[in-house]
């Protein structure tokens, strides 16, 4: 075939079939980034509600639609809630972090071996020490490590929140690296949909 044959077919190419792909490509890269992804679990600090290796669905758009790979919101949608289990980049050293939000702007704060009060109230009860409970998110914690560093009586300003993980004697999170700003949380956890040596599975966060 001649050099100018060939030009001639993958310009056609490209107004086609290419095109068609190039869009594509960048419409699965848009969604990925802003509306729905996955996450791998590397460690245990959020045991036993998360374990590691355990493939997490995420919703990046749960807090609002952003602009791919930015913090600029287009559109906003909802503010993070005690309770939600979130993605975010550490502010140490940028990894990629998964913790529960404990607290929001305005709460007081205190934790004390590694049980959480939010304005002078236990988050457990007497009867479920190791049951924590958000509204309709419940943590059931892990203090096989001790429970970490105290807390006394934080208030968290407006923007910001306090993030830990459940296993809390085990977790490098807000107790160390501090509060982490509202619209740094770019995605809210939905659900376990698979776990090593159980295979598929739904366990909803």
């Amino acid at each position: 075939m001649a050099k100018n044959e060939q030009a001639s077919g993958l310009r056609g190419w490209m107004r086609g079939e290419g095109r068609s792909l190039l869009l594509m490509l960048v419409l699965l890269t848009v969604a990925r980034t802003s509306f729905a992804n996955h996450y791998v679990v590397p460690s245990g600090s959020m045991e036993h509600t998360l374990m590691p290796g355990d493939r997490v669905a995420v919703d990046m758009s749960a807090y609002g639609l952003r602009i791919p790979f930015t913090e600029t919101t287009l559109l906003a949608r909802g503010e993070p809630q005690r309770g939600d289990v979130v993605v975010f980049k550490s502010p140490t050293d940028g990894t990629r972090l998964i913790k529960r939000v404990v607290a929001i702007g305005g709460d007081r704060v205190s934790v004390i071996d590694g049980h959480l009060a939010i304005d002078g109230a236990p988050m457990a009860s007497a009867s479920e020490p190791l049951v924590e409970r958000f509204g309709a998110h419940r943590a059931l914690l892990n203090l096989d490590a001790g429970g970490g560093p105290d807390v006394l009586d934080a208030i968290i300003p407006p923007g910001q929140v306090l993030v830990m993980g459940d296993h809390r004697g085990n977790s490098q999170d807000g107790r160390y690296f501090g509060l982490v700003p509202a619209k740094s949380l770019y995605a809210k956890a939905l659900g376990v949909y698979w776990r090593s040596g159980e295979g598929p599975v739904w366990k909803s966060l």
